[in-house]
């Protein structure tokens, strides 16, 4: 028969002995999961998400590199191509950084992280006041059309059952010091 080594565990006394007595870590629970909004409409967000980001880049290309077949998809607004035209180096910067925003929100999104929610709300918010300048300039149909739309999706992206989806930033686990008490 072969002998085993026996550690013993140490006793309480000897633990607490390098750190303060008196207190006792506490340890918070970490929140359960809150009741999930319709999944196809959660999944329908972050697919939009995706969707944005899609579309950023085709204006972000044919603006870098105009004069190509890809142009021909502009046809759906030409007003905006003829005034993007004159700037299309900067616009084509500025819609690349769009469809990076847009990709980094979709993936936060469907990942349930409150940092995908906050990015999802700012550029919902950031559509509807566009659309409030449109309205202002005499775009009425655009303007009121995407002022509905866009503020139905805002209120319905701040609602609490949207927002108890995600993680907050605090409920990523056991802090350093709750681990090391146990």
């Amino acid at each position: 028969m072969e002998s085993c080594d026996v550690i013993p565990s140490p006793r309480k006394s000897d633990i607490l002995e390098g750190s303060a007595a008196y207190s006792t870590p506490v340890i918070t629970p970490v929140r359960g999961p809150q009741p999930r909004s319709s999944n196809r409409a959660f999944i329908a967000i972050g697919v939009f998400c995706y969707f944005a980001m899609t579309m950023a880049l085709y204006a972000a290309i044919t603006l870098l590199h105009p004069g190509t077949a890809l142009d021909r998809l502009w046809s759906l607004n030409p007003d905006a191509y003829r005034d993007l035209l004159p700037i299309c180096k900067p616009a084509g910067v500025m819609f690349l950084l769009i469809a990076t925003t847009a990709a980094i929100t979709g993936y936060g999104w469907l990942r349930r992280r409150i940092w995908g929610w906050r990015l999802a709300v700012l550029g919902i918010g950031t559509q509807v006041l566009g659309d409030c300048v449109n309205l202002i300039r005499g775009d009425l149909l655009r303007g009121g059309a995407g002022l509905l739309i866009g503020g139905g999706l805002l209120i319905y992206l701040l609602s609490s059952n949207i927002k108890n989806n995600f993680t907050p930033v605090t409920d990523s686990g056991p802090s350093a010091d709750q681990k090391a008490a146990h």
